[in-house]
């Protein structure tokens, strides 16, 4: 089993923003940024902060998959 965050990118795209921008609004490190970017686990506090600042839902910015 697998999160992937895909959509957290595609949206970033749609939106014109550079990962820097998602850094800064949802207050992000580079490293989570790059665990993010592998598909490696985060806290739900990152995911929050993800959210509140694109104003999305964890849905839209990940998905599960089983590997």
């Amino acid at each position: 089993m697998a999160l992937r965050y895909y959509k957290l990118f595609d949206m970033l795209q749609r939106r014109g923003m550079k990962k820097g921008d998602l850094l800064e609004q949802a207050r992000l490190t580079w490293p989570t940024l790059s665990k993010l970017s592998k598909g490696q686990p985060v806290n739900t506090e990152i995911i929050d902060r993800i959210c509140t600042a694109l104003g999305c839902q964890p849905g839209d910015i990940m998905e599960h998959t089983s590997e």
